[in-house]
């Protein structure tokens, strides 16, 4: 069987117990669910901080820990079913359920309920977090700390503009296999705004390419278009302000920018990925 490598948990010597008699491995096992306790976390394609970073894990997310070794755990994200090696620094026991989550591109998180005071780390959109109390208009952290309280948001709220919400990232630096406001790609722009939204998106632009959206047929000129549209090339994605604009993380600009599609398509078609391979509708 054929299985797709970015999100199967396997190895030659390991494999989720879910995957028994489908593949090949020495041993299996149904890991340990951890949550992430640093504000994020890269993930590694191999056990090393000099590996290429695939993603990353953003604070609250829910892993499930195969292996441990050397500073490093084999997971696999709850959240998208991205695999591969975290600092095990980075993860923590499962403690109390999730009350909110941040719904500001980033917060800072205080030591008390004063923005005077130094602050102590950050939370990036979309980071779960644990409320146990309020004062004033600050919340405290089960975890410790406060944060601003209307940086935060109920579970099941989401922001239904994500191009919006795209637009509140603009200038942010591109990093490859980034998804937080520190820095982020192209697809990972695209999986942290449709996650405010209450939009379930693949990591990657090939499978949000495969699994997003209905068509729309690339006209010549470009026309037809709407605000919310994904255009994608074969390696890369971004998204429609309007019927002429485009919003992407790039690294022609090594930022989130955005431009007329007409000169990112010219631009994109000649030197980097090709023509264009999609336009999909939400």
């Amino acid at each position: 069987m054929s299985f797709e490598r970015r999100i199967t948990p396997v190895r030659a010597d390991l494999a989720d117990e879910r995957l028994r008699g489908q593949v090949e491995a020495e041993r299996f096992t149904s890991g340990t669910v951890k949550r992430t306790i640093a504000s994020f976390c890269p993930l590694h394609r191999h056990p090393s901080q000099e590996a290429r970073m695939d993603t990353q894990a953003i604070f609250g997310e829910s892993v499930t820990v195969y292996d441990e070794h050397e500073g490093y755990a084999w997971v696999q994200l709850h959240d998208d079913g991205y695999v591969g090696y975290v600092p095990s620094a980075a993860l923590g026991q499962v403690g109390p359920e999730p009350t909110h989550k941040v719904s500001a591109i980033r917060t800072f998180i205080y030591p008390g309920p004063n923005l005077k005071l130094p602050y102590q780390d950050y939370l990036t959109l979309n980071s779960r977090v644990t409320v146990t109390e309020t004062q004033g208009e600050y919340a405290q952290l089960a975890t410790g700390g406060w944060v601003f309280a209307a940086h935060l948001s109920d579970l099941d709220a989401y922001q239904a503009d994500y191009v919006g919400m795209a637009e509140r990232f603009l200038h942010t630096p591109y990093l490859w296999g980034g998804k937080t406001s520190l820095g982020l790609d192209c697809s990972g722009l695209v999986q942290s705004v449709l996650t405010a939204a209450g939009i379930k998106a693949p990591r990657d632009s090939d499978m949000q390419e495969r699994d997003l959206g209905t068509p729309v047929e690339v006209k010549p000129d470009l026309s037809g278009l709407q605000r919310g549209d994904l255009v994608f090339w074969d390696g890369h994605v971004g998204l429609m302000m309007d019927e002429a604009n485009l919003i992407h993380a790039t690294g022609y600009s090594m930022t989130v920018m955005i431009e007329p599609l007409a000169v990112a398509e010219e631009r994109i078609r000649l030197r980097s990925y090709g023509p264009i391979s999609a336009i999909k509708r939400l």
